[in-house]
This record gives C-alpha cells, sequence and structure tokens, in this order.
C-alpha cells in the first residue's frame, strides 16, 4: 500500500497533458469565434471534444482533491492531482468510451476513473463528499458555460460559437444528471452506500462494473430516453439555453454528417 505522504509539489502541478488540452480548447474556440479558414465544423469538433476531455479531468481532480483533504494522500503519488488523463485507471473508460458516446448519440456519459483507498478516510459525510465532489464539477462547469445565457451576453457572441457553447453546456448537465443517479458503479450511488446497511451494499457490489452499461441501454428505451431528454432541455432552459441551440450545436460538432446551415436537425440518443 503506497505509504501516506504529504504532496509534493510535483504531484500538484498540471502536467503537459492536461495544459496542452487547454490550449487546444483555447485555440479552437478562437477558430470557431473567428471562422478561421471556414473550417467552423472542424473547430467546433476541436473545441467541444477538448473542452469535454477538460471537464472529465476536472471530474477526477475534484474526486481526488476531496479524498486528499478526506485523508487519503496517496491520490497525489498515483498523479491524480496533475490533471492527466492518462493518470486515470483505464484510459479506454477514461477518454475513448466518453468521447465516442458524444460522437455517436451527443451525451456526456460518465468517464475516467480515479482509485481512491476509502479505507484512509473517515466518516461517512466524507465519502459521501468525496462520491459527490465529480458531478457538482459538472453542475459547476455547466452554469460557467451558460453565464452568457442568463448574464444576457448571448447576443454579442457569433452564432457557431454560440451553439457550439449550448452544445457543450448539454454535455456537462447530462453528465451531472447521469453521474448522480444511485446506480452502483456511479458517483451518485457513492454518495449514498456510506449510509447503506452492509447487507444491501453486499446486494448492490456485484452490479457495480455494469452501472454504466445498464444506463446507458436504459436510455435506449424511447419512454425512458424521452424522460431524460425532458429533463435536461428544463434544465437548460431554466438557465436560458433553448433546445434548437444545443441541436445547431450538435449539428455543427458532426461537421460530416452534412452543412449545419441547411436547417436539418440531428436526431440524439433517446428523441
Amino acid at each position: 500500500m503506497t505509504s501516506a505522504v504529504a504532496p509534493k509539489r510535483e504531484h500538484r502541478r498540471p502536467s503537459p497533458v492536461f495544459l496542452g488540452l487547454v490550449a487546444v480548447l483555447a485555440v479552437s474556440g478562437w477558430a470557431v469565434w473567428t471562422d478561421f479558414a471556414r473550417a467552423t465544423g472542424v473547430a467546433v469538433f476541436l473545441f467541444v471534444v477538448s473542452g469535454w476531455i477538460v471537464s472529465l479531468c476536472l471530474h477526477e481532480y475534484a474526486h481526488a482533491r476531496t479524498a486528499l483533504h478526506g485523508g487519503d494522500h496517496t491520490v497525489a503519488a498515483k498523479g491524480y492531482l496533475t490533471l492527466n488523463p492518462l493518470r486515470y485507471t483505464h484510459a479506454l473508460l477514461s477518454i475513448v468510451l466518453p468521447v465516442l458516446f458524444v460522437i455517436l448519440g451527443g451525451i456526456g456519459l460518465p468517464g475516467g476513473a480515479v482509485f481512491v483507498e476509502r479505507d484512509r478516510i473517515r466518516g461517512r459525510l466524507r465519502h459521501s463528499l468525496v462520491s459527490a465532489a465529480g458531478p457538482l464539477t459538472n453542475v459547476v462547469f455547466a452554469l460557467a458555460l451558460t453565464a452568457p445565457w442568463w448574464l444576457g451576453t448571448v447576443d454579442t457572441m457569433p452564432a457557431p460559437f454560440r451553439f457550439a457553447l449550448a452544445f457543450l453546456a448539454l454535455l456537462q448537465v447530462t453528465a451531472a444528471i447521469l453521474n448522480l443517479l444511485p446506480v452502483p458503479g456511479l458517483d451518485g450511488y457513492g454518495v449514498i452506500e456510506p449510509w447503506l446497511s452492509p447487507s444491501a451494499r453486499r446486494q448492490a457490489e456485484p452490479f457495480a462494473p455494469f452501472g454504466l452499461l445498464i444506463v446507458f441501454a436504459c436510455l435506449w428505451i424511447p419512454g425512458i430516453g424521452a424522460v431524460f431528454w425532458d429533463v435536461v432541455d428544463a434544465v437548460l432552459g431554466m438557465l436560458g439555453v433553448g433546445q434548437g441551440e444545443t441541436y445547431y450545436g450538435l449539428e455543427y460538432f458532426r461537421f460530416w454528417d452534412g452543412d449545419p446551415q441547411a436547417g436539418l436537425v440531428p436526431v440524439t440518443l433517446g428523441r
């Protein structure tokens, strides 16, 4: 077991991988805003994908940082505080699948994972906070992305950038909602797990590896998918973002499907 020592400075420093992602996000955002080289669709794709991966890094960083303050100092030596997505427990689950879900269905499903040594953390409330920290980061990210709408400054933005921002906000809302579901393997279950009886935890444990797949499969059921998207649209609506804006954001993102200006509204998972 890794010894519990105070994090070193290099364990806290943002990794070059994360800084590179932020650079891609900034440059692609500028390209969308200015319509650089008239490659708006490609720029929107890079902007959304890099922004989505950055949010995954921040999500997992929040888990690790909360665990650090809860008593698990091993998260630092594992590299979780460097915001490097390659440090997560499984690269496929951390990066590839979440991006694939966005491309295929326009939905932000939970991604990366950090291994927290729970035996080092004392108190049920601390355990719950470690699990809740990730989805709350998505909530904060969604609020930041939708700030131009609820501050009344969105009309100053070029339309493609506005749509890209709306679609990226949609991904954060879907990720927050799905992560908070009390399904074994997801953060929502991690919030309530410390408060369950030992027998209930034992019964739920076998389902944890399949929780994400079960949720994904359920979203293909028309009734469940429709309710889910109604909730997502309602949340975004309260923040001022319209359905048309997220639709066109997805259309720009999937630039290979055709011209976003053609007026065709894409079909997203469960809608």
